[in-house]
């Protein structure tokens, strides 16, 4: 008797046992309901994209559509995992067994599959930006490169030329030509040292961020069948924030869904803010030229703002010269006009925002539904003065993660030395704590180890100073303590925080919120499942920011939140304060010569707006101060453009202050009085 198997139908059911027609508007529905082929939603602000995606993942699992064979890319792993979490609430469990994470993320994980195919152990090393700047550091201190050399770049500086290579696809002589001229006397040094840095990598097994994309797409270019298989268990590849994907990442997901060319692109060009990081909006432009037959579908109507509130993000978004046209839409009608709000100097400015935060709370709103928003983490000091000054507790983001604090990295370091000994970056920072070694003798304690020495025994190297050898012999005992505590992480953490407190002690005038910080992160790493995992997670996707934070804020459960633009990007409030909305600021002094950094001025200035729900005020003050001295200034030209009828004018005078001067009387303006 002849078998005959019967292949799987992949189809669509006629029946779904999700109402999706009842739960979602008809340009969502046509996402949803997206087979086969490629696919660009753009997604404008606030129109829903994430509940999109989630029905999408959703309805293609309960087509049969095995959820193995679904990949979800997005920007945080923590993104994924609640996008995949609605969707199982949606349907069943079976969405959670959906492939997702970042590109980084999942190129990692294909990188330690297959590690052998480019002479990788398994557990290799992941560093991020912070420690890929400590290498290059140290690469650059074996080089032959005066210290006293006019003008060369710092190590930031080299890391943001390298990186910007890489993620745009072009060579160190162009992007320094190009991005940083100032430097070119130097760039054939800049050439070697890079040259260095790629052989250090090698020989240490270790990868940036950037090495794991750049061999996650050479291994699926290199290997023709490798590609196949991978692409070919891949039936839906479906990118979020597209337009902030790079070069690589473009070229990724056209390798990934190679064979079966289901792809969907999901994202807003106008939300493209991070070309610094090397993300290129075109990416999103040329998607249907790259994809022949791409079905776009536009989502343009908005669910978070009023109406007056998009008019005005409308308005913003037409001065761009590169986008998809689209007009954001609400049937939310209500609600006052965006304020357009002129101070005579940042004091004023931050008188006017206190009180008008302090009279919303009298009105019985939550401090924590209101953000003031600014360009960069500086523009908002002389509001946290006033906000001091007036007792409003607020929490400040935008600055630097968690895990890249001095403190935090500090103790990873022991942690990342028992996974991998070979972790120069490392061992340095563990070493260099010990009082009286620098960086030479780390490096002979470290050449003597790898020369046949025991690294975990650094108190046994020869030619030790009595100085430090007691405290040598310290880190060889927490060394001996941690491998008898393998299994238990957070054993393992809290050993190495008790043995790092009297460093902490000595070094940070703050040491009881840093070891307070300390204390978290040993709670926190209960979650991993092993050290290797939380090690490689850390580097992957930190966690998140740490925030700034008044002593009141620490004891209220609702403060204001101050946030730069970029940290806002997805985030949303009932009411906005954007300060600082001036010419030199949106847009940057740097950005106005170049019609592309323009356009992505605007974009910014488009994301900031649209993270108000009922009330918007673009503040700035007539009287600039900065370090150089201070200016008269304009209101951002890109407010200007925008049409009167569209911003309400406030104008702000003196609690006491009786007459407005006769400029003022014939304006139609909103009078704010201010109290000393």
């Amino acid at each position: 008797m002849k078998k005959f198997i019967l292949s799987k139908d992949d189809s669509t059911p006629a029946d779904y046992t999700i109402p999706y027609k009842d739960l979602l508007n008809e340009a969502q529905l046509r996402a949803v309901m997206h087979d086969n082929g490629p696919a660009l939603l753009i997604a404008g602000a606030g129109t829903g994209k994430t509940r999109t995606l989630m029905y999408r993942v959703a309805r293609l699992v309960e087509s049969g559509v095995d959820p193995s064979r679904i990949l979800l890319l997005t920007f945080t792993r923590r993104s994924a995992h609640e996008m995949l979490q609605r969707a199982s609430q949606i349907l069943d469990e079976r969405c959670r067994r959906v492939e997702g994470g970042t590109f980084h993320h999942y190129c990692s994980k294909l990188l330690h599959r297959y590690a052998s195919m480019f002479g990788f152990p398994e557990n290799f090393t992941i560093i991020d930006a912070s420690d890929a700047m400590d290498t290059i550091s140290l690469v650059r201190s074996r080089m032959d490169i005066p210290k006293n050399k006019s003008r060369f770049p710092k190590k930031s500086t080299l890391y943001s030329i390298i990186s910007s290579s890489i993620n745009k696809q072009r060579s160190i002589h162009e992007t320094v030509e190009e991005e940083y001229p100032q430097f070119i006397q130097h760039v054939e040094i800049i050439e070697k040292l890079y040259d260095n840095y790629k052989s250090y990598k090698e020989i240490n097994f270790v990868m940036d961020f950037d090495d794991l994309l750049v061999r996650a797409r050479d291994l699926l270019k290199d290997h023709e069948e490798l590609r196949k298989e991978i692409a070919s268990n891949l039936q839906h590849v479906m990118v979020d924030e597209y337009q902030d994907t790079n070069a690589l990442q473009a070229e990724l997901t056209q390798l990934l869904s190679s064979v079966h060319k289901n792809v969907m692109a999901v994202g807003d060009d106008a939300q493209s803010i991070y070309s610094f990081r090397g993300a290129d909006h075109k990416n999103m432009l040329r998607f249907p030229e790259l994809f022949e037959g791409t079905q776009l579908i536009k989502l343009e109507e908005n669910y978070r703002s009023t109406q007056r509130i998009l008019d005005v993000a409308n308005r913003v978004l037409d001065q761009a010269e590169e986008k998809f046209e689209k007009k954001l839409y609400t049937h939310n009608e209500q609600g006052d006009l965006p304020g357009l709000v002129k101070a005579a100097n940042m004091n004023d400015q931050s008188r006017f925002v206190s009180q008008m935060i302090l009279n919303m709370r009298e009105q019985g709103y939550e401090l924590n539904e209101t953000a003031v928003l600014f360009r960069n983490g500086r523009d908002s000091f002389d509001l946290e003065l006033m906000l001091n000054k007036k007792n409003i507790p607020f929490i400040k983001y935008g600055g630097q993660k968690f895990t890249e604090a001095a403190h935090v990295k500090d103790v990873l370091a022991h942690l990342r030395i028992l996974v991998n000994p070979k972790d120069t970056i490392s061992w340095n920072r563990a070493l260099m704590l010990i009082e009286g070694i620098g960086p030479k003798t780390a490096e002979e304690l470290f050449s003597w180890a790898h020369s046949g020495g025991d690294p975990f025994r650094p108190g046994s190297a020869p030619n030790i100073s009595e100085r430090y050898m007691a405290q040598l012999k310290a880190l060889g005992d927490l060394f001996t303590k941690l491998k008898k505590l393998s299994g238990s992480i957070t054993e393992q953490l809290q050993a190495v925080v008790d043995y790092y407190a009297v460093f902490c002690k000595k070094r940070f005038d703050d040491y009881p919120k840093r070891m307070k910080d300390l204390e978290t992160f040993v709670d926190i790493s209960g979650t991993y499942r092993s050290l290797e995992t939380m090690i490689e997670e850390i580097a992957l996707d930190p966690i998140e920011a740490t925030a700034v934070e008044t002593e009141a804020a620490q004891k209220d459960e609702s403060p204001l939140i101050l946030s730069t633009i970029h940290s806002a990007k997805g985030l949303e409030w009932r009411t906005v304060f954007l300060i600082q909305c001036l010419d030199g600021i949106i847009p940057s002094g740097y950005a106005i010569d170049d019609p592309e950094q323009i356009d992505e001025e605007v974009r910014l200035l488009y994301v900031a707006v649209t993270r108000a729900k009922e009330q918007l005020f673009l503040t700035y003050p007539a009287l600039f101060q900065s370090r150089y001295g201070d200016f008269f200034s304009n209101p951002s030209r890109f407010i200007e453009d925008i049409d009167k009828e569209l911003l309400e004018p406030w104008l702000l005078v003196e609690e006491n202050q009786q007459q407005i001067s006769g400029n003022e009387q014939n304006r139609d303006v909103i009078e704010g009085k201010l109290s000393s």
